[in-house]
């Protein structure tokens, strides 16, 4: 899947796996922030959100530790990698006036 491609035309949903922390000093807007240790037991709540899944967290790390749980759980998902790569793809979406 083509990362700046679902961002930019709002396919899926986007979902920051870094602390609350981290999430609080700065996040892509709109994205919700599911904390790497958190997504097993939100699982159910992941699968209820529209797919694909764009995780993302500081590095790409996490989000693709994310990816790999959440593929093997069914979940429709792509690693964004780092959550300021992916908030720079969203700042490409035009916005509405």
């Amino acid at each position: 899947m083509n990362i700046e491609k679902l961002i930019t035309e709002n396919k899926g949903t986007i979902v920051d796996v870094r602390t609350p922390g981290e999430f609080m000093g700065g996040n892509v807007a709109g994205s919700r922030n599911v904390p790497l240790n958190e997504v097993a037991y939100r699982l159910e709540e992941l699968k209820g959100l529209p797919t694909p899944l764009i995780l993302c967290c500081a590095s790409g790390n996490r989000s693709g530790q994310a990816e790999g749980f959440l593929m093997s759980n069914g979940v429709n998902c792509v690693n964004g990698g780092s959550w300021m790569t992916v908030n720079y793809y969203k700042s490409l979406v035009p916005q509405e006036s």
